[in-house]
């Protein structure tokens, strides 16, 4: 028992981090767990007046150099009320441990839950609203277009899971010897944005050094979710944060509760 909490917390806690826009998820093939990250479903600015559930789904394929494959599939279920609430389960994995994980961000009561299922316990922490638009992530965006070729072209209109949704597909050129490649490298990523929704519906991404991926929502139902889903049920025990390690140079590590 101890083990499998010590885990759960270890996934919980890397899944806060991903989606705080920090790396640690390990990349498709390696042992650890997978999460939706700014993909379809996750949470970005409040979005208040569009409520939605849908089921999201992420598909990676990779193709290697010895004829090999690997193919991975998650899947997620994401709810958005009209006040901006969002709620999204989950199931995290790693070393044979799986965790149903519920992660809630109430901007209005300005807290976030993780609640684990299983064990039937709710971290409580601060609301933490993602950043904004003009944040880290366009900075390497445009820093990706001024060092390589880069091409963007609209796809217009589509109906994508029953939703309207505007089409841009971008095309990545690394030119031959950027990277100590031999010829040049092509980087397709194709994207659908609903704007009655104010998300993405569908993305694709096509890259030959780390393979494909489809992130996707489907089973879209466009009405106000169940208040009771936006909260920790009334008989889940409420847990403080996991603690953290704290080293200084030439220190041992320490354990400092997470603030």
């Amino acid at each position: 028992m101890a083990i499998r909490k010590a885990l759960v917390w270890t996934l919980m806690a890397g899944a806060a981090a991903y989606a705080q826009g920090r790396r640690g998820v390990p990349p498709p093939g390696e042992p650890g767990f997978r999460i939706l990250g700014a993909q379809p479903g996750r949470p970005r600015p409040v979005v208040k007046g569009a409520p939605y559930s849908a089921d999201v789904s992420a598909e990676v394929t990779q193709n290697l150099g010895d004829g090999n494959k690997i193919h991975q599939v998650s899947s997620e279920h994401v709810y958005r009320d009209n006040e901006g609430r969002t709620r999204r389960e989950t199931t995290l994995a790693a070393l044979g441990v799986a965790a149903q994980i519920v992660f809630i961000d109430d901007p209005v009561a300005g807290a976030s839950y993780a609640l684990d299922l299983t064990a039937r316990t709710a971290t409580k922490l601060p609301f933490r609203p993602p950043p904004p638009a003009g944040g880290p992530r366009l900075m390497q965006e445009r820093r990706a277009t001024n060092e390589f070729n880069t091409k963007i072209e609209s796809l217009g209109r589509q109906m994508i899971s029953g939703i309207p949704a505007d089409g841009t597909r971008t095309t990545r050129t690394i030119p031959a010897g950027q990277i100590g490649n031999l010829l040049p490298i092509q980087i397709v990523s194709e994207r659908w944005y609903s704007p009655d929704l104010q998300t993405v519906v569908l993305e694709k991404r096509s890259d030959p050094r780390s393979g494909e991926t489809i992130f996707q929502l489907t089973n879209i139902v466009r009405s106000e979710p169940s208040a009771a889903l936006f909260a920790p049920p009334p008989d889940f025990q409420t847990v403080q944060p996991a603690p953290r390690m704290r080293r200084g140079p030439g220190q041992r590590p320490e354990i400092s509760s997470a603030r």
